[in-house]
């Protein structure tokens, strides 16, 4: 009898633990606020969902007239998040320095940044022009390199803060048609890990997300549902992707492949010998010419 009694004591008091450990979760995560780029469609869109599940504040960075304010109250009606929208072109040489100005001016601090606003495409490199090249290495890699620094300025260094640069599987791989995106984000993931042994012994936390496709437009849905077999299960929601990165982010992770089937590529990549792999790749470049 003394024995089951002693049990009981022992499994309300874990169940105490527990509750309190929970509540102390919950209350940091109250206490986070994230500025999210590209919030208002995509992969960003779910960023910020995911966010206001947590109980994050946030601060979302889009286009102007790109349905911003419509996500923010829907995010303000169900999960009683407190949003702040900010509607601006990246490209804008003082695009970075404006948010954090705006930031300032209403006493925000943020202590989570996620980098994920970017420009991607599938084309020949001669049939985009200067000017779409030029935005998309404003956006993909200017953007995240000036709203990095000024975020490391804006912070508390003696609190915990997080970083998330959404890189790409793009940047891991060669491939045709995705010649200055993919060099983009093989950029990203260079200035993200020289980053992470910069600020490492910090409170600050940065990680690179690498996903593969992402169904995050409808004309990209209907174009991953055509594939079959393995590059099928290589395509994921923007919802399970936004999760697994957050869930990665705030343990700190150094990098983050969502889904079973990249880790498997990576892991590949860094076994197969290079020639095998450019015999594939050139393989791969005259299935996409006699398409």
């Amino acid at each position: 009898m003394k024995r089951m009694h002693t049990d009981r004591i022992l499994m309300l008091s874990t169940q105490i633990c527990v509750n309190l450990w929970l509540k102390i979760k919950v209350f940091k995560m109250k206490q986070l606020t994230v500025l999210i780029t590209g919030a208002s469609e995509g992969l960003g869109k779910s960023f910020a969902i995911e966010s206001a599940k947590r109980g994050l504040g946030l601060v979302l960075v889009s286009l102007p007239n790109s349905g911003l304010e419509h996500l923010a109250n829907y995010l303000r009606v169900n999960f009683n998040s407190k949003v702040l929208c900010i509607e601006l072109d990246l490209t804008k040489n003082d695009a970075a320095i404006e948010i954090f100005e705006k930031l300032k001016e209403r006493k925000i601090e943020v202590n989570v940044l996620i980098n994920n606003a970017g420009l991607g495409n599938w084309s020949w490199f001669e049939d985009k022009n200067v000017d779409f090249y030029r935005t998309q290495i404003d956006l993909n890699i200017t953007n995240t390199v000036l709203l990095t620094r000024l975020f490391l300025n804006h912070i508390d260094k003696n609190a915990a803060s997080y970083i998330l640069n959404v890189g790409s599987l793009g940047g891991h791989f060669i491939i045709p048609k995705k010649q200055v995106y993919g060099a983009t984000k093989s950029f990203i993931g260079y200035f993200t890990r020289c980053l992470q042994l910069e600020l490492s012994g910090t409170n600050v936390h940065i990680s690179l997300l690498s996903p593969g496709g992402i169904n995050t437009k409808p004309e990209l849905l209907v174009m991953n549902n055509e594939l079959k077999g393995f590059a099928k299960a290589t395509i994921l929601e923007a919802d399970y992707v936004a999760k697994t990165a957050m869930d990665g982010m705030l343990k700190g992770k150094k990098e983050i492949i969502p889904g079973f089937a990249n880790r498997i590529l990576v892991l590949l990549d860094k076994i197969i010998p290079g020639f095998l792999k450019e015999i594939i790749i050139r393989r791969k470049l005259k299935s996409i010419l006699a398409a």
